[in-house]
Formats: C-alpha cells, structure tokens, sequence
C-alpha cells in the first residue's frame, strides 16, 4: 500500500473525507477547514527535509523552486518559488496551497517570511553599476522603475536628504510602456544621477527623449532584477532591511531610529 511519510495514502483520504471541503465556497473557509483536519493527523512522524524535497518533486515535478523549510504551522513547508514568492506544501496530503499565515494577534507571518527572505539578498546588488545619488550615512538601495508613480513618489522623498545614499537599479515593467526608454536613457547619460532625477520629474513625460546611445546597462539591471525575483516596483533595502512598496512612513522611522 503507497505510504506518504508514514501514512497510508487510503487513511489520509479517509480524514480529508470527514470534512467534506469540496461543499464549502469561502476559499478563506477552505483552507480554514483544511488546517483543522490536517492538526487532526498525529504529528509523531516528524518528515525531514530530503523526505519533503522528494515528496514535492514527486508531487509537482515541474515546479521551480529555490528553498524549502518548515512553516509555522504543523506539517506545513514554506516553498519558495520564482526567487521571492512563498507558498505552502503539505506532504502528508500533497497539496500546495497559496496565500498568507496570520496568528490570533493579527501577525501576518507570510509577510514577514517575504521581508526576511528579501532583506538576505541586499549583499547581491553590484553597487558599481547603480546610479548614485547622496553621501549621506545610511544606505539606501532601491529599484525603480521611471514611469511608476509609487517609484516618484519615493524619489521626492528622497530628494534632497542629506542622511542617505542612494544605490538606484532600474528596473521598467511592462505595463508603462515609455518606461524601458526612459531607463536607458538614464543609464546611458553622462550624468545618470541628473538624468534621473529629471526623468522621475516628468521633464520626458510629455516630449521626446534626448538622443541618445544605449550603453547596454539596462539590460544588466533587468537581468538583475529577475535573478532576485523582482516583479513589481518600488523596492527599497534600508540599511539592509527590506521594505516592499512605497511604505515612506516605515522608511522615515528606520532612518530615525537609526540616528538615535
């Protein structure tokens, strides 16, 4: 009889039976349900790591992934995918389910396992190839893309402070379709620093670009970019600290907290 990590696969079916989930339409219900059964199967068989990978694989045998570890849920393993996206495996019933993890307290614990696993790869940025703007003390690394509104908005924020230098990746997405332009530009002027700064200004947004001969840089930040699994833009590392999206009231208090 097939056996998963100890489990006759008939027996775990039998479980999953006495919750009948396919009837119940609230996907949030769902999953809710799904975790009551699973706290149901005895937890003395503990799964290690080679046993999940090939439970996975076996499972999902074309799925990308980079990294599995346990969840913060009983016989729960976090998989990341597509370099910065988290989901969940559950071997003893071979599903993979999507979305996030909150405890009683309001903690989204998905969120925070995104941040930690984001703030791990600010040592992967090659400062050298950045525009950089400031010599103020803490280091700001961010990736931009010059046509998206949160991306300008954090530029005025920015600009001007004297407490922060700024490592600035280029990385357009497909839904501004000037973007891509405009980036190259950037990078390809004599004076990137000047030439984002007027680009994230709107001087461009309304005529056409400068000639101007591509340097091919663009194409190393976007080669960048889908290596560390970037998908949308703003971006910001803090200091090292990862903070997704334009969250300017939580960057002003790391700076701040940094000073004291």
């Amino acid at each position: 009889m097939r056996r998963l990590l100890g489990y006759d696969v008939a027996d775990i079916n039998r479980l999953l039976f006495l919750f009948p989930v396919g009837e119940v339409e609230s996907p949030m219900l769902r999953i809710l349900i799904f975790f009551g059964a699973l706290l149901c199967v005895p937890l003395s068989v503990a799964a290690s790591s080679e046993d999940v990978t090939r439970s996975l694989l076996r499972d999902y045998p074309n799925i990308n992934y980079q990294q599995i570890s346990p969840s913060p849920v009983a016989g729960v393993y976090q998989v990341v995918v597509d370099q910065s996206e988290i989901v969940y495996y559950v071997p003893a019933t071979g599903h993979l389910i999507t979305g996030e993890i909150w405890t009683r307290d309001a903690q989204n614990l998905t969120q925070k396992a995104k941040v930690d696993l984001m703030t791990q790869k600010a040592g992967l940025f090659p400062l050298d190839k950045a525009i950089v703007i400031g010599k103020g003390p803490h280091q700001v690394i961010e990736v931009a893309d010059p046509d998206c509104p949160y991306c300008r908005e954090g530029s005025a924020f920015f600009a001007g402070r004297t407490d922060v230098t700024r490592y600035i990746f280029l990385f357009p997405l497909n839904i501004h379709p000037d973007a891509e332009a405009k980036a190259a530009y950037i990078l390809s002027s004599p004076e990137p620093d000047v030439a984002y700064e007027e680009v994230m200004g709107g001087a461009y947004d309304e005529q056409p670009l400068p000639e101007f001969k591509d340097n091919g840089l663009l194409k190393e930040h976007q080669r960048l970019g889908q290596q560390l699994g970037i998908h949308g833009t703003p971006k910001y590392w803090v200091d090292g600290r990862f903070v997704a999206g334009s969250n300017l009231q939580l960057i002003e208090r790391m700076l701040a907290d940094k000073k004291n």
